[in-house]
């Protein structure tokens, strides 16, 4: 799909998600794709997320949907509740749109289809920490004085804690969220909720969540995984008197504390810290961001895969659209900061109302978050963000109208069978 004599050679720094896309996209295109990973041996990091109809669609682009819906976990319902009972958030997928579903997944489980599917043409680097990026050149170098390169496009993918992005631009916004989180893995079992994501609430202090994330390569056990927010300097040592922790997790949430008996605490618990990053711009010279190294946000909105899958495509597409990189860089910017500017303010603004020590905000939260839902305006609003396919403050993100018909088909009716089935 590249132009005639396009063919550009491009260096991606991270192998996450983000990077993982770009290279598969791009190599597919006829591009020369190296990746420089830091880490010495392949494989995914972090939890389990949440996919939504904006994160399929890259998938589904990718002939991976299918692939997908075999791991994930169908999620149609995001409830969230205080621990004496009182709804905070119920959201339905089929409220927006009949045949649009979450889709609850391992990082290990799309960390294997991305990197099986990119075999063609694959070079990656491992153990190599780039620490300098000669934007004007395209000239990488690492942590041993090795340089590498020229690259008429260098991908800028190394996360949230990226050390590169200050290379591109100076950030508007750069700093760590005063909050992170333990998490972890257990079996599903008979969980009550297979096909819901649950929270729970104390003030804001407190919160606790269930996601139903199913099965990954080499493993066939569907799994759950399980959110304990705390504050970041708490993150240490929390766990480290096991007994204390047990019960505070009891305290709000006996059923969850329950399914966490054979996890040891705290050597099972892995830790996540996140930040919230604001670029003044994305690209400079032969160098582009993407995912978190261009637009790290709080979890709240659980949209960080999503918008790393979206980022992949839409430069795909730019690079197919205009025969000169920075004339791509341009449109890819403008296409993603369209769609991410909504999801940084309301992330910012909902951050505080889950994970902080403002007792008055959290107490208006639970008295109205969920009635202002139920109204047909807001509900529509709400359900636009959560799912990913708001753009603007009004606007629509636009999904393939082929997409949509796959995702249609691949949703069971009110009998439970797959519309392709009766066809």
């Amino acid at each position: 799909m590249t132009r005639q004599g396009s063919t550009l050679r491009i260096g991606i720094v991270g192998y996450g998600t983000a990077g993982q896309t770009a290279a598969l996209l791009l190599t597919r295109d006829g591009h020369d794709v190296e990746v420089f990973e830091r880490a010495p041996v392949l494989g995914p990091v972090g939890a389990g997320f949440l996919l939504q109809p904006t994160g399929l669609a890259v998938l589904w682009e990718l002939g991976l949907l299918d692939d997908a819906l075999v791991h994930g976990a169908r999620i149609g319902r995001l409830f969230g509740e205080t621990t004496a009972g009182r709804p905070v958030m119920d959201m339905r997928y089929r409220e927006l749109a009949p045949h649009f579903f979450g889709l609850g997944m391992q990082r290990g489980a799309l960390f294997g289809l991305l990197d099986d599917a990119w075999r063609d043409g694959r070079r990656v680097h491992c153990g190599r920490r780039i620490v300098e990026v000669d934007t004007a050149r395209g000239v990488l170098r690492d942590d041993a004085g090795e340089e590498h390169g020229a690259f008429d496009v260098v991908i800028v993918a190394d996360g949230a804690a990226s050390m590169l992005r200050g290379a591109v631009a100076a950030p508007a916004l750069d700093r760590p969220y005063p909050w992170g989180a333990q998490w972890c893995l257990v079996a599903q079992d008979a969980w009550e909720f297979p096909d819901e994501l649950r929270q729970r609430y104390v003030g804001a202090r407190r919160m606790a969540g269930m996601l139903p994330v199913g099965t990954r390569p080499g493993d066939p056990v569907p799994r759950l995984s399980f959110f304990w927010s705390l504050p970041a300097a708490e993150l240490p040592h929390a766990g480290t008197d096991e007994s204390a922790w047990r019960r505070d997790v009891a305290t709000v949430w006996p059923e969850a504390a329950e399914r966490l008996h054979a996890t040891a605490v705290p050597a099972g618990l892995a830790r996540a810290r996140y930040r919230d990053t604001v670029q003044r711009r994305w690209h400079c010279g032969r160098a582009i961001l993407m995912g978190d190294a261009a637009h790290a946000m709080s979890p709240q909105l659980g949209q960080g895969v999503n918008m790393a899958l979206a980022d992949a495509l839409a430069l795909r597409d730019a690079l197919r659209t205009h025969a000169r990189p920075v004339d791509a860089f341009a449109d890819y910017e403008r296409r993603r900061r369209d769609h991410l500017g909504i999801y940084h303010f309301w992330s910012r603004w909902l951050t505080p109302l889950f994970q902080s020590e403002r007792d008055r905000l959290a107490a208006m939260r639970d008295r109205l978050f969920h009635p202002m839902s139920r109204l047909p305006g807001g509900r529509g609003q709400m359900l636009r963000v959560l799912t990913g396919t708001r753009r603007g403050w009004l606007g629509t993100y636009p999904l393939d109208a082929c997409f949509v018909s796959a995702l249609a088909e691949r949703t069971p009716n009110a009998t439970g069978r797959l519309a392709v089935e009766n066809a």
